[in-house]
């Protein structure tokens, strides 16, 4: 009992700070496609949100990595109500006539009037990707007794993204038009890198925040006795 009602100082902040990298990656980065030059390489082009949104993996490894897979099981469930209501906002925004002195509802439309089918996808894909983001965290923490907090962040990221880019770009654009589904593959083994090499970079990152807040909080969780169920908001 004392377990679950364990108060923490910065829990609170963690999930703060994971629900808004999720939703401003998922509304505002979609929009823009960008093109960059990369030297010896040439033009390398993507989408912009695949900048910002593994970070929300780097924040899920943090939960899981200090505070266990149940806590932060239910800030994935608070990510996944969010993306919801932010979809279902901006829909409806989108959705109502504009002034007729308003002429900026064409710009609206491409920033924020993703259709329905690609925000489905999204918000599947993210479910999915983030619970097994941090069940094979959970799971290599425990085999690895607590060591080598890299080989968990990377291989529990190379898992995630794997079923993320899997799941959502078929989803979304298969058959659609809007990406030839012969260039699926090669798109999704390039957002599939490109968000690896994010989790990369941020290691450092990642390792100076689980040792300040394992030192703050005095946690440093191991899941030997958990339920890994998805389906439970109990901490």
């Amino acid at each position: 009992m004392a377990e679950q009602t364990k108060q923490f100082r910065y829990y609170d902040l963690v999930m703060a700070a994971f629900v808004t990298i999720l939703i401003c990656s998922n509304l505002i980065g979609p929009a823009k496609i960008a093109q960059v030059v990369v030297p010896g390489i040439g033009p390398i082009t993507f989408g912009a949100g695949v900048l910002f949104f593994p970070i929300s993996y780097v924040f899920g490894d943090i939960l899981t990595e200090v505070y266990g897979y149940a806590r932060a099981r239910r800030v994935i469930w608070t990510g996944f109500g969010g993306l919801i209501f932010a979809s279902i906002m901006a829909s409806v925004i989108v959705a109502l006539p504009p002034a007729p002195f308003w002429n900026n509802q064409p710009a609206y439309d491409v920033a924020f009037g993703s259709t329905w089918r690609i925000v489905a996808a999204s918000i599947f894909a993210y479910f999915c990707g983030e619970f097994v983001n941090s069940f094979v965290l959970a799971k290599m923490k425990i085999l690895t007794s607590g060591k080598w907090l890299w080989t968990r962040t990377v291989g529990s990221t190379l898992a995630s993204e794997a079923v993320d880019s899997s799941l959502f770009y078929p989803l979304a654009f298969y058959g659609s038009g809007i990406i030839p589904d012969d260039k699926l593959p090669l798109v999704m083994m390039s957002q599939f890198i490109a968000k690896v090499s994010v989790e990369v970079v941020f290691t450092p990152f990642t390792y100076w925040i689980v040792g300040f807040l394992k030192r703050a909080e005095h946690e440093d969780y191991y899941d030997i006795h958990t339920n890994f169920t998805p389906f439970s908001l109990k901490a």
